[in-house]
């Protein structure tokens, strides 16, 4: 079971929780709460080892942009049994609250992955609507995005914003070694 948090919650707490950001690398860059590390969705199940250490030591806090990939990974982690916490409503609502939010120096600010989505899934639908005029069938395609957004919507899961997050656009080259630092921060103590 995992616990949600409001973000009045958390701002007498930050400095004595750990926070987890699973957005992608990109997004991460953009704007995240002070003190957070960045363990992308996608890389979750590697991160679990150092994750249950920092879980360990302290209460764990999971974010992401809105909280949808944020409950996603409290309930991969739960399933590991990481006890975790969930900002609800996510790093939007932290800003939204009159939160800081901190940006990596020399990263350009990357889209939130929702925002990416509607363009590529407006974009396809425009798309195969457009096309159909001259390859009759091709509105199909537009149904199929249709539907893969109402299947995202009743399973509160995105495989196209999984696929667009592994994108070079939304993961800088170095993020792998980023995410080694995070791992032995996590399982040597670090906040």
């Amino acid at each position: 079971m995992t616990t949600p948090l409001t973000v009045d919650q958390l701002q007498p707490r930050l400095h004595r929780l750990t926070v987890i950001d699973v957005r992608s690398p990109g997004e991460f860059a953009g704007g995240h709460i002070p003190g957070a590390h960045n363990v992308p969705l996608d890389r979750l199940a590697e991160a679990v080892p150092a994750l249950r250490a920092a879980a360990g030591r302290g209460e764990l806090v999971v974010t992401c942009a809105s909280g949808a990939r944020a409950l996603h990974a409290c309930e991969q982690l739960a399933a590991a049994d990481v006890q975790t916490l969930l900002v609800d409503g996510g790093t939007a609502a932290w800003a939204a609250n009159g939160g800081a939010l901190n940006r990596v120096p020399g990263r350009p600010v990357r889209w939130a992955m929702d925002r990416q989505v509607r363009l590529v899934a407006g974009s396809l639908v425009l798309a195969g609507l457009v096309v159909d005029v001259a390859v009759p069938g091709v509105r199909w395609v537009s149904a199929a995005v249709g539907g893969g957004l109402l299947f995202s919507a009743v399973s509160n899961t995105c495989a196209m914003g999984s696929l667009l997050g592994r994108l070079p656009y939304n993961r800088p080259r170095d993020s792998g070694a980023e995410l080694d630092a995070t791992l032995a921060a996590l399982r040597d103590g670090g906040r």
